[in-house]
């Protein structure tokens, strides 16, 4: 991919305190690009170790060509049957609040053909600007988090579906995104492990240069390299209670009554952050998706290529001896809760994209997150209050989006813009 969106990278003249709320991709990726520019930056989260909620065991992809945006004219089109829960791999769950039917009616303002392809296209600016600055901080800090660049295949298995990316890829290339598209038989010489489903690939859309890497890994291999260095303290298992912008500097509020006071505030808790907003007296928007996946040894016809079949909604990633298979899209649902019905709709979608991918029947383990979602499906990164930033909103795309979304946030912090 050629488009590339840089900032300047020398040191801050100004040294700034900032505490970063939240130690996923998004917050660590924040915590180090802070650090590496002279601030000094105080990381606090509930979790006992960085990286335990939606940033845990996510679907590994780094997915800088693939920033298609939710809201679609053909997610529009699907849109009744959502409501009625007939997509196994795509829930809606409604509820009757005022925040709810807001989102709602600008997520389906957003799923014009317009819009969409706008979303889409300014979700690859910041996807190329994130993979420049994630490698950056990997030459910086030499962080092992199972690194690779296998390339992507999106699988389409109907002819609407291959037609419609087919466009997208037209504009993408437009801006600088290096994808190739692919008959059935191509796939399959690109990736052997498709073989078994061949007769059913109506096309794919290859990128050679897309990535994988293990989230978890990064975050805890971030926080030691932080740790390593100077300018950095953390605070795990600390609930907070609120955030105070009213005074000369905001100040985070903790549990038991400790009152941190910093220049800066950032919100990297995804959807932990709509609450502290609102205390802030600002409604962000931003709805949870819940989303699913297991790691299991690799199977006898396991893929090296990365793969994501679109219409099960499905994706895999091998994670050097372990496959990362995720999916599941149940939008509006807050627990997180693993649901064994659901996790069981995700092991059967999985076996039928990719039959022999993963070893199925021995599942080294399950997890569930609820990614947080914009109507346009672009993360939030700007101010909200006195000293307060939102760095929010990734949805699907957290891992992708975190360095350029850290780097842009950076931006604010040292030039109020």
């Amino acid at each position: 991919m050629r488009v590339e969106f840089r900032l300047d990278e020398t040191l801050a003249t100004t040294r700034r305190e900032v505490i970063v709320i939240g130690a996923g991709v998004v917050g660590m990726a924040t915590a180090l690009t802070l650090v590496d520019r002279g601030h000094r930056v105080t990381v606090i989260d509930s979790a006992p170790e960085p990286g335990r909620g939606t940033s845990f065991a996510n679907g590994a992809q780094l997915s800088y060509a693939y920033t298609d945006a939710l809201a679609s004219p053909s997610t529009l089109a699907q849109f009744p049957g959502l409501l009625l829960s007939r997509n196994p791999a795509f829930r809606f769950s409604p509820r009757l609040d005022l925040d709810f039917m807001r989102w709602t009616i600008a997520f389906l303002r957003n799923g014009s053909a317009g819009r969409f392809r706008r979303n889409t296209l300014e979700g690859l600016v910041l996807a190329a600007q994130s993979r420049r600055a994630l490698h950056a901080l990997v030459r910086r800090h030499a962080i092992d988090f199972a690194h690779d660049k296998p390339g992507k295949i999106i699988i389409y298995r109907s002819a609407k579906g291959f037609a419609a990316a087919q466009t997208l890829v037209a504009d993408k290339m437009a801006a600088g995104a290096e994808q190739a598209i692919l008959d059935a038989d191509r796939a399959v010489a690109i990736e052997p492990a498709l073989e078994s489903i061949r007769s059913s690939i109506v096309g794919a859309i290859h990128t050679a240069d897309e990535e994988v890497g293990d989230p978890h890994r990064f975050c805890t291999g971030a926080q030691a390299a932080l740790a390593r260095g100077g300018g950095f303290a953390s605070l795990y298992d600390t609930a907070i209670d609120r955030i105070d912008a009213g005074g000369r500097r905001p100040a985070v509020l903790i549990a038991g009554g400790q009152r941190i006071e910093a220049d800066q505030v950032v919100l990297c808790a995804g959807m932990a952050s709509v609450g502290l907003a609102q205390g802030v007296g600002v409604r962000l928007p931003v709805m949870p998706m819940k989303g699913y996946s297991i790691t299991a040894r690799p199977g006898e016809e396991a893929p090296r290529v990365s793969i994501t079949d679109s219409a099960n909604r499905v994706v895999f990633a091998r994670l050097g001896d372990k496959m990362r298979i995720a999916g599941l899209a149940d939008l509006g649902r807050r627990d997180t809760a693993i649901e064994p019905s659901r996790l069981a709709a995700l092991v059967s979608s999985a076996r039928a994209a990719l039959p022999g991918a993963a070893d199925y029947d021995r599942i080294d383990s399950s997890w569930t997150g609820l990614r947080p979602m914009t109507p346009d499906s672009l993360p939030i990164t700007r101010p909200i209050a006195p000293g307060v930033i939102a760095n929010t909103g990734h949805g699907a795309l957290g891992w992708t989006y975190a360095a350029g979304s850290a780097e842009r946030v950076a931006a604010i912090i040292e030039t109020g813009s």
